[in-house]
């Protein structure tokens, strides 16, 4: 289809095939962490999981950690867009507090090697670093609206809303964390709990 400067047009349908292979690197990638592990994984395990060539995936990304890398950034933009859907949830605050535990749950059984490995990783990877904290600094937000609606005051001191906030979004974090390395039943445990730790508070006199 021409336009009116005389130039032809092409169309794109649908992904690029640059992206599909991205996204397919990144998928065999997860797949490996989980059977063998960060430190055991190579680069050509990775590069024959996803049906390439070694030197293939290095058009993609640069090195095994840049893979992770990746791979944590994909995942954590599911954790943000969760936190968006808090900030837009006008249902009862305990309703949303049961709505973002279930999908927190959700995310950690779907992709809890990722959110394992990220925060491993965090303290000697900058990038790996930034997506984390950023994330959480966007469920702290989210976490601070649902305490306001609660009743809780909007200050800076430590009984305060954003101080709360703050503490329970590590606290969800850890307790998700350790209950993924034990058991699919210790997850669900850890959400309950948080659940009831965050409803607590909420309605604490």
């Amino acid at each position: 289809m021409a336009d009116r400067s005389g130039s032809t047009r092409r169309r794109t349908i649908g992904p690029r095939k640059g992206d599909i292979r991205e996204q397919e690197i990144l998928d065999a990638a997860e797949n490996l962490l989980a059977k063998r592990g960060y430190q055991d994984m190579t680069v050509n395990e990775i590069a024959e999981a996803a049906g390439i060539t070694r030197g293939a995936l290095y058009f993609y990304f640069a090195s095994k950690q840049a893979v992770v890398t990746a791979l944590v950034a994909r995942t954590v933009q599911e954790l943000r867009d969760k936190s968006g859907a808090v900030h837009e949830d006008t249902a009862p605050p305990e309703s949303v507090i049961a709505t973002a535990l279930d999908q927190t749950l959700q995310l950690w059984i779907d992709h809890g090697v990722v959110m394992r490995i990220a925060i491993d990783l965090a303290s000697t990877v900058p990038a790996i670093e930034d997506f984390w904290t950023g994330t959480a600094e966007l469920s702290i937000d989210a976490i601070t609206e649902v305490l306001l609606r609660m009743g809780i005051p909007a200050g800076a001191g430590p009984q305060d809303a954003p101080a709360i906030a703050r503490t329970l979004c590590w606290m969800i974090e850890r307790t998700f964390y350790q209950a993924s390395k034990v058991s699919m039943a210790d997850l669900h445990r850890a959400k309950q709990t948080c659940q009831a730790v965050w409803l607590r508070i909420g309605h604490a006199p």
